[in-house]
């Protein structure tokens, strides 16, 4: 019964229109009054889903993609992009692709990819005689690279939601090095349906603008570009906690922003900072009230029982690994994927787990799922986005979105059922 009461209080929130992460928290305190369990135990569990050393580098990795956002990097990585591939057929469809697989790379934000990019290649891509729903679905697309090439902000929730700084979890640089490859792959899946559907429209190619502009784009990439590289490689070598990684790589993106391109204006500062603040604002009452909801969950033993319920229908791995993508996908399309990660990763790893997965190969395989409901309606935050980017109505976008979809779902299934392509990275470089 008091399980039912948690799911139908947070079902019935969610439908009157209650913001997910106060509907996750009066759920949870209903729970805890319906059990005769004191509320204030409930409040500290709420106040202790935050009280983690870990999370402080969230508001670091927000505001060093806020920066780069109204700093210009987003710029030169395009023209970078733009030098290296654009001359193939459809070539700005590719060129969106690797821009937000470099610009996603060191933001770590889907929406910031969107806002940043979107804002200068959807224009472009229509001048260019591309139609404005296949600017838009590329864009839209690729920004989920954010979420899955290190660093991420979203990997530092799903390690610390699977018992990070415990003995056998997961290891944050661990799981930054296994991001890397699916994010590639499925920018590589999404470059290939970009070009197809280029070719089919009959777009062309752009004139290869000679080996020095390709290189002269390169160096004016590099300071950006070492953004990550900082972050991440301070991480793996031990030189940084991921909080202090993520410290020094808002100091770093600060620096060269205002002294190498002196294109941070006081007003864009500004907006980094309110900007910045507004979203870890959100993103940690999500944390908070997602620790009490995701402590009724385990109270009332809802991990063991989804075990339980998944592996009593059938014992095929291949189905119950289909099961879980399923449920994820339709979950994303309709919940935030902070509090997803949180809720749904103390009920399906175990199951994951019981099939012999690895931990790290679960996240990544949640991540890319997650992302694609990201781009999904009816609550598709970076589609909504994309398509006031690009001025369409979202029905137009996604009558012609589904060879994208195609091509992430591909990169999601090679993910889900190779494991080397998420664990090779890991094994070899990590400690």
């Amino acid at each position: 019964m008091g399980i039912l009461l948690l799911l139908s209080v947070f079902a019935i929130c969610v439908i009157i229109g209650t913001p997910v992460a106060f509907a996750l928290g009066i759920a949870a305190l209903s729970a805890f009054w319906f059990e005769g369990l004191p509320l204030f135990i409930g409040f500290q569990r709420i106040v202790s889903g935050i009280n983690v050393y870990a999370f402080m580098a969230i508001p670091f990795f927000i505001f060093a993609g806020e920066l780069m956002f109204h700093g210009g990097i987003a710029m030169r990585l395009v023209r970078f992009a733009q030098a290296a591939v654009g001359a193939v057929r459809g070539g700005l469809g590719v060129v969106n692709v690797l821009s937000s697989m470099l610009f996603g790379g060191i933001s770590g934000s889907a929406i910031a990819d969107i806002s940043a990019l979107g804002s200068i290649l959807v224009p472009v891509m229509k001048d260019k005689g591309y139609d404005a729903d296949y600017a838009v679905n590329v864009t839209v697309t690729s920004s989920i690279a954010g979420i899955i090439i290190p660093p991420s902000h979203n990997m530092i929730i799903y390690a610390l939601a699977a018992g990070a700084g415990v003995a056998g979890s997961v290891s944050i640089s661990k799981l930054f090095l296994a991001g890397v490859v699916p994010g590639v792959l499925m920018c590589l899946c999404l470059a290939f349906a970009a070009y197809l559907v280029a070719v089919k429209r009959g777009y062309r190619a752009e004139k290869f603008p000679g080996w020095s502009a390709l290189i002269m784009a390169f160096v004016l990439a590099i300071p950006g570009l070492l953004t990550a590289v900082i972050i991440v490689g301070g991480v793996l070598s031990g030189i940084f906690t991921v909080t202090e990684s993520g410290a020094f790589g808002a100091m770093y993106a600060l620096l060269v922003t205002l002294l190498v391109y002196r294109s941070l204006s006081w007003e864009g500062f500004k907006t980094a900072v309110i900007s910045s603040v507004r979203t870890t604002s959100m993103v940690m009452i999500l944390i908070a009230c997602a620790g009490a909801f995701a402590y009724m969950l385990t109270f009332y033993r809802v991990p063991d029982k989804t075990v339980e319920l998944v592996t009593g229908i059938t014992e095929n791995p291949i189905m119950i690994l289909l099961t879980i993508n399923a449920v994820l996908l339709v979950l994303g399309m309709i919940m935030d994927m902070a509090a997803l990660i949180l809720i749904c990763t103390p009920i399906f790893l175990p199951v994951a787990h019981s099939l012999g997965m690895d931990p790290l190969q679960f996240g990544i395989m949640m991540l890319v799922n997650l992302g694609l409901g990201l781009c999904t309606p009816p609550v598709g935050t970076c589609l909504f986005v994309g398509c006031a980017v690009g001025k369409i109505p979202i029905e137009q976008a996604v009558r012609t979105i589904w060879p994208f979809y195609l091509a992430i779902f591909a990169a999601l299934m090679l993910i889900t059922f190779i494991p080397a392509i998420s664990l090779t990275l890991p094994n070899l470089i990590g400690n």
